[in-house]
């Protein structure tokens, strides 16, 4: 979250030698190095769109479908467990919609019925709010 694809930053030293260099997310400031990136610079763009349309498309399938869940509970309406990140992106790979654990954000533990909000953010800058519906099996 530190830029986007083609952006120009600062790093200190350590993270860009242990993580974006191994992990090839990043390339050190040079002329041979910005030859070859403004050479690839439109094939890499297009994907990025490419990869944030989907992104905008899941969360329209995701808008229309209605995400609800049947789970045991006690007579106050208290989950024997809780709803968590790997229940919904099953939930959501069942309905044909592939989204990663890590794009999936619970602001409070599932644990009783009811309305609960989620947050989804397939991509950078795209986040929706969701509703999941919780009933007493």
């Amino acid at each position: 979250k530190l830029g986007k694809i083609g952006d120009l930053v600062n790093v200190k030293n350590g993270f860009a030698r242990n993580f974006l260099f191994p992990n090839k997310m990043a390339l050190r400031k040079n002329k041979k190095n910005m030859d070859t990136y403004e050479k690839i610079k439109d094939k890499v763009l297009e994907e990025e769109n490419n990869k944030r349309n989907e992104a905008k498309e899941i969360l329209g399938k995701i808008s229309d479908l209605k995400i609800k869940f049947t789970k045991e509970c006690d007579e106050k309406g208290q989950l024997y467990g809780s709803i968590t990140k790997r229940d919904i992106v099953d939930y959501l790979n069942n309905n044909n919609l592939k989204i990663k654990s890590d794009d999936v954000v619970i602001k409070e533990t599932i644990k009783s019925i009811g309305n609960h909000e989620i947050e989804i953010n397939p991509y950078v800058d795209l986040k929706e709010t969701f509703t999941i519906e919780v009933n007493k099996n």
